[in-house]
């Protein structure tokens, strides 16, 4: 998924309002801002493959470290862990950025074909395919988009206009950016796909800058 985990980026504002949007996306991305300078260093693989999946082009043939669901825990408990300690959060809140960092693993889990290694050294691979369909990815996606950007929306009022555009532009830029992988032709070669995969940081950081501009909405005790 692309948009799917962004999404659920959005939707934790509902559940650890503390926690800054570019955090929530740092986290539900953080397997795969990790996964590019693995494939850069010839430590995991991919291949361009055509007709891999109806939704995508790319064969995932070896990402455990990055993409294992031992991984994937690991990664969850260290960036919670780190984020408690270096921002002396709350026990809640370090809690929802390790859950958002094993949220890819589900949601890959979902979308992938049978490629997910459930441990670092072990030959198991899951995954149930909704890449197969491309209506079901759109639907799928779309409807989490809509459902986490409700929720963002509810818990927080923007201040300015960067806090009101900025978003909309964020959300709009996040859509066009899925049509394209799905429509766009197949990319020349996995180094090209892991050097564009780095500009996920730029979409981390306009979550910085998006939330920045925006305030919690204060609501009335009962």
């Amino acid at each position: 998924m692309f948009i799917g985990h962004f999404a659920l980026g959005f939707g934790a504002k509902r559940f650890a309002p503390t926690v800054s949007l570019g955090t929530a996306f740092l986290a539900v991305q953080l397997a795969d801002l990790i996964w590019p300078n693995l494939v850069l260093l010839g430590i995991e693989r991919l291949r361009v493959d055509p007709g891999n999946t109806a939704f995508t082009p790319i064969s995932f043939d070896h990402y455990p470290y990055s993409h294992s669901l031992v991984a994937v825990v690991l990664w969850g408990v260290l960036y919670g862990a780190l984020y408690k300690l270096g921002r002396r959060a709350a026990m809640a809140a370090a809690a929802v950025v390790g859950a958002l960092v094993f949220s890819h693993w589900v949601l890959d889990f979902v979308s992938h074909r049978p490629d997910l290694p459930l441990t670092i050294g072990g030959e198991a691979r899951v995954g149930l395919g909704l890449w197969n369909s491309v209506p079901g990815t759109v639907m799928v996606e779309v409807g989490l988009l809509a459902a986490g950007l409700a929720l963002y929306l509810q818990q927080t009022r923007a201040r300015d206009r960067i806090g009101s555009v900025g978003l909309w532009a964020l959300v709009s830029f996040l859509l066009l950016v899925n049509v394209v992988n799905m429509v766009g032709p197949p990319p020349p070669s996995a180094v090209a796909i892991a050097w564009t995969a780095q500009a996920m940081w730029l979409l981390v950081a306009w979550g910085y800058w998006v939330d920045a501009h925006r305030d919690a909405v204060m609501k009335p005790r009962p």
